[in-house]
């Protein structure tokens, strides 16, 4: 009877201590493990934190690689899309050998990516259209950094050009930002693409004025201008015959960058010559006439009328009187 209690006893005993014996197997495998895992992480942040200085070394390596071509020496537009394209290689290289310092597969990841590739493209169609016309408008180079253009009716001067966007400043020191898919798509205007511009100034003379007096006296205010070119010369002629107004259209040349400041200049300096040289401007007049259907139509005034005649054209008179007149000598 007592071998038969020591048997299983002796069983209990033998599995007690297989149970210890794996447990202490499973504890060291998972300190094992765990001081692999954390040896891995460290040398992962190492290589990210690595990987993050490597790629500001690279940019600035390539930076002044291609400062040092003719071509790209003056040209920013180039320096900044080509810098941030080595960085942006830079961090994927560096970000692949992280993940495989962690134990991931990234030939799966890139197999996946592979398989998944129809998807991926349509969901960020609009982000690798940017790229696209990133790439093609460094390629054709219709603007480069620090010309005036005008893209949507958005004036501004160019500050940067990235892989997505196309950054604007304009003449009130605003930020403007647009997708260089749309910038590709729409018109382009290099306002500083030039090196000569032309202005355009539009205005009324009166239909009693001399034309050609008009004209002269606009010439000269822009020739006497210090920046007006004298090759073309300043040009005005009549353009149009509006309701009140004769029009004359003034074209002088300027380079691009005294245009604004020139324009300004010399459409002041038109008005005043205008009006030294006693040439009407024309400009709407409202009169307030008093009336009350109770006291009748209000009489007739010539004197009043013939101010308010525009000069050169007839003016016909249909009042009572006249109409009377007529009627009789028929």
């Amino acid at each position: 009877m007592t071998s038969t209690l020591v048997n299983p006893l002796d069983h209990a005993v033998a599995a007690g201590q297989k149970v210890v014996a794996m447990d202490a197997a499973m504890v060291a495998k998972l300190t094992d493990m765990a001081g692999d895992f954390a040896v891995s992480a460290v040398i992962a942040i190492l290589i990210l934190i690595a990987t993050v200085f490597a790629s500001r070394w690279a940019a600035s390596g390539t930076r002044r690689a291609l400062g040092r071509v003719r071509g790209f020496r003056h040209d920013p537009t180039v320096l900044s899309f080509a810098v941030q394209v080595v960085r942006v290689l830079v961090l994927l290289i560096g970000i692949i050998a992280v993940l495989q310092r962690l134990g991931v597969q990234t030939t799966s990841i890139i197999a996946v990516l592979g398989a998944a590739s129809l998807a991926v493209g349509l969901a960020l169609q609009g982000t690798l259209s940017n790229v696209a016309a990133g790439v093609m408008l460094l390629v054709l180079r219709p603007y480069r950094v620090g010309d005036l253009i005008n893209l949507s009716s958005n004036i501004g001067k160019v500050q940067r050009l990235d892989l997505f966007t196309t950054q604007l400043i304009d003449a009130n020191n605003v930020k403007i930002v647009i997708p260089n898919s749309k910038v590709f798509d729409g018109t382009i205007l290099n306002l500083s693409g030039q090196r000569t511009r032309r202005m355009e100034l539009k205005i009324g003379i009166g239909y009693g004025a001399n034309l050609s007096q008009a004209r002269d006296v606009l010439v000269a205010a822009a020739a006497a201008h210090e920046k007006v070119l004298p090759d073309p010369a300043p040009w005005a002629g009549v353009t149009n015959l509006l309701d009140s107004s004769v029009e004359v259209t003034l074209q002088a040349w300027t380079l691009s960058g005294d245009y604004w400041q020139a324009k300004a200049d010399v459409l002041q300096a038109a008005k005043e010559a205008l009006d030294d040289a006693r040439i009407e401007i024309p400009f709407p007049h409202q009169v307030a006439v008093p009336y009350s259907p109770d006291e009748g139509a209000p009489e007739y005034d010539e004197t009043a009328a013939a101010r308010r005649r525009k000069p050169g054209k007839p003016t016909y008179e249909t009042s009572a009187d006249t109409r009377g007149a007529d009627q009789s000598e028929g």
